[in-house]
C-alpha cells in the first residue's frame, strides 16, 4: 500500500482483495491486513503531503504566474483553493482517500495549503482504514473470486482518471479565456 500511494499505477483494488483472500485461507489475519494496508497507505500519503508542504503556496503561486496554463491555475485561483482547503481540507482528505485516482493526489494540495499534520493524519488514517477494510473484506468474502473487486472498481477508477484528464485538457485549452 505504501508503493500504491507513491506510484499510483499500482492499484489497491487488486492488492487488498488478494490480501483479504489470503486471510480467508488462514495465511494471515484479516485485522493484520487491514492495519498494514492502512499504515502503508498513510505512509505513502505522508510522503506526498510533505512534497506539498515543501512546495508551499507562495512557490506554487510564483510557478503559476509563469506556467499557469500547464498548471491550469492562476495565482488568484491558488488563493481560492487555499482558502477552500482552510475550510474543508480535512473532509477533502477523508473523502479523497476513498476515491480511486484521487487517493494519492489529495495529499499534495493538503500539504501545499498547510493542513495541519495531526488533522491530516487523522483524516488520512480514517479514510484509508475505511477503503482498506472494504477492499480486504470484499476479498475475504469473495474468496477465490476476489478478482471481481478489481473488475468492478477498476472501470470506476478509469472513469475518474479519464474525467480528470479531460478536465485538465479542457482547462489547458480554455486557460485565460474568462
Amino acid at each position: 500500500m505504501l508503493a500504491e500511494n507513491v506510484f499510483p499505477p499500482i492499484p489497491s483494488e487488486v492488492i487488498l482483495p488478494l490480501a483479504g483472500y489470503t486471510a480467508a485461507q488462514g495465511r494471515s489475519a484479516l485485522w493484520i491486513v487491514i492495519v498494514a494496508g492502512t499504515l502503508g497507505s498513510a505512509a505513502g500519503a505522508l510522503l506526498w503531503y510533505y512534497v506539498g508542504r515543501s512546495i508551499g503556496v507562495d512557490r506554487l503561486k510564483r510557478f503559476a504566474s509563469r506556467h499557469g496554463r500547464w498548471l491550469t491555475l492562476t495565482p488568484r485561483e491558488i488563493d481560492n483553493v487555499d482558502r477552500w482547503f482552510d475550510r474543508h481540507g480535512r473532509w477533502a482528505v477523508l473523502v479523497g482517500r476513498m476515491v480511486p485516482g484521487v487517493r494519492t493526489l489529495i495529499s499534495v494540495p493538503a500539504g501545499v495549503s498547510g493542513v495541519p499534520l495531526v488533522p491530516f493524519l487523522v483524516a488520512t488514517l480514517a479514510g484509508s482504514a475505511i477503503w482498506t477494510t472494504v477492499l480486504a473484506l470484499a476479498g475475504y468474502e469473495l474468496g477465490e473470486r476476489y478478482s471481481q473487486v478489481g473488475n468492478i472498481i477498476g472501470p470506476a477508477s478509469n472513469v475518474v482518471i479519464g474525467a480528470a484528464v479531460l478536465w485538465y485538457i479542457w482547462r489547458v485549452v480554455t486557460f485565460g479565456r474568462h
